[in-house]
């Protein structure tokens, strides 16, 4: 099938083009009518259907150079995709390149140095695997399927947040394929002015081919503590989770997921999707210290189920990802707050149950510990002062029910945002419709005017756009 593609209001045809790319790379180009393209095409996201020109699948840095140059040469819009995990759809585009990294996602880890290499393709469940051999591990996210590189650059909110930081606190160093094609060693040494934007500034400075993070001894296994309570406690329930915040030592990092029972084994079938609050939390500490530091979580009498106990870091890891399923449509967005004051629970109380789709949620993190000890400009992810995030993830599986999902998010950041910093975290993004006011509010202003002046330097023609999109910096 013929590829076209439009540039400047000018439909052009790029057969010939692709096959001489095709022929100068290692790995595969694939276009519309090519066996594997619309499984390559498909997103995470059904939300975010995406038809490229082409996609290509780099096996090499050598292989992102040679694609980077030439959607540059031809001003042809360019998309980077490692995970793919992503709620705003950032991984595709329609009628450019897609540079897919899902193939290179070799990780090696050297036990002594306690660092892991890994490619710019891989998710946390090859970077756990690979690093739990050794009993060490960087933190993550919560769900193992979710991309490296992604999650990384935009913070990295996970498991070990309170005992270990950020997953772009643990970045340290990195290989990027800049916007003309060149590749930049990026470490404290050699490039720290850009190893600063790549811990939290977004995808904005190029294609990050390679990453190499801290690692840390955690594991094999951690006591986690996973209670379900019926909604019509949540008022005692959510306080006596924020009285049991208020001082709590780092190992402990913690959730409660504001949403319905699951179709549990162990869980009555009369009790499956109604309204609940599911708290999770784990102790990054040895097994008989844990089970005493979460123990209050699990004593608040009569939950509906108490499925707590050792669990394998992996199995942690990927306790979540059955709950995020290719394919679903997602539409999240979020809010920093200043604390779980009892508006706060009010309101949580009260949007868990005008949710229009069962599958939604709203979920409060508890933030706090190693990570918010970070200066807000020692990062470009900003200020950490905040000790709650608040997650409002709708997920349905109707396209009929688009219009009330939408809507009842947005009606819902708007009956918090008064409550809240005004902060949102920028790997729950919603559709980008915020713009660049949400990432000045995300990194602060002068950390927002240092990220566009560095991009001013490594991508004057803003060739890296379609994400959290930073403009470059005037001259």
């Amino acid at each position: 099938m013929t590829a076209m593609t439009t540039v400047k209001g000018e439909t052009i045809r790029l057969d010939g083009e692709l096959d001489a790319l095709a022929d100068g790379l290692t790995g595969t180009l694939l276009r519309e009518g090519d066996h594997d393209y619309d499984r390559a095409r498909a997103l995470w996201n059904a939300m975010t259907p995406r038809h490229p020109a082409a996609i290509v699948r780099c096996t090499s840095t050598d292989d992102v150079r040679e694609v980077v140059r030439f959607a540059t040469d031809r001003d042809l819009l360019l998309a980077v995709r490692g995970g793919g995990h992503n709620v705003a759809g950032t991984a595709g585009v329609d009628g450019g390149i897609v540079v897919d990294l899902s193939d290179m996602k070799d990780v090696e880890v050297d036990p002594d140095t306690r660092r892991a290499r890994a490619g710019g393709g891989a998710t946390f469940a090859d970077l756990d695997a690979a690093t739990q051999e050794h009993r060490l591990a960087t933190p993550g996210g919560v769900v193992s399927r979710t991309g490296i590189g992604g999650l990384t650059l935009s913070g990295g909110i996970g498991w070990l947040r309170r005992k270990h930081g950020l997953t772009c606190d643990n970045l340290v160093a990195a290989t990027l394929v800049a916007a003309d094609g060149t590749v930049h060693q990026v470490d404290e040494e050699r490039d720290p002015e850009l190893l600063w934007a790549l811990r939290g500034g977004g995808g904005n400075f190029g294609v990050v081919t390679q990453f190499t993070f801290q690692l840390h001894p955690v594991g094999p296994e951690l006591f986690t503590a996973i209670v379900i309570y019926p909604a019509d406690r949540a008022e005692e329930i959510l306080g006596a989770y924020r009285d049991w915040t208020d001082d709590l030592p780092d190992e402990v990092s913690s959730i409660v997921e504001c949403g319905s029972v699951p179709p549990e084994e162990d869980i009555p079938e009369e009790l499956w999707g109604t309204p609940c609050l599911t708290l999770g939390a784990c102790a990054a500490t040895d097994l008989a210290r844990g089970e005493e530091l979460l123990r209050p979580l699990r004593d608040l009498d009569d939950p509906i189920a108490d499925l707590s106990g050792p669990l394998p870091y992996v199995e942690l890891q990927q306790l979540f990802d059955a709950d995020y399923p290719d394919g679903r449509r997602y539409y999240w967005r979020s809010l920093h707050l200043p604390g779980l004051t009892d508006e706060v629970i009010a309101r949580t109380i009260e949007w868990l149950h005008s949710r229009p789709s069962p599958l939604t949620t709203l979920d409060l993190w508890h933030l706090g510990g190693e990570m918010s000890r970070i200066g807000a400009d020692a990062t470009a992810y900003g200020d950490r002062s905040a000790p709650f995030l608040l997650g409002i993830e709708a997920n349905w599986t109707d396209p009929s029910d688009d219009d009330a999902n939408l809507a009842w998010t947005r009606g819902c950041v708007d009956a918090f945002r008064g409550l809240s910093t005004g902060r949102e975290y920028l790997n729950f993004p919603g559709f980008l419709e915020e713009g660049e006011r949400t990432l000045r509010a995300a990194h602060g202003e002068g950390n927002h005017a240092r990220l566009r002046e560095l991009k001013r330097r490594l991508d004057p023609n803003n060739r890296f756009r379609l994400h959290q999109n930073i403009p470059p910096g005037h001259p």
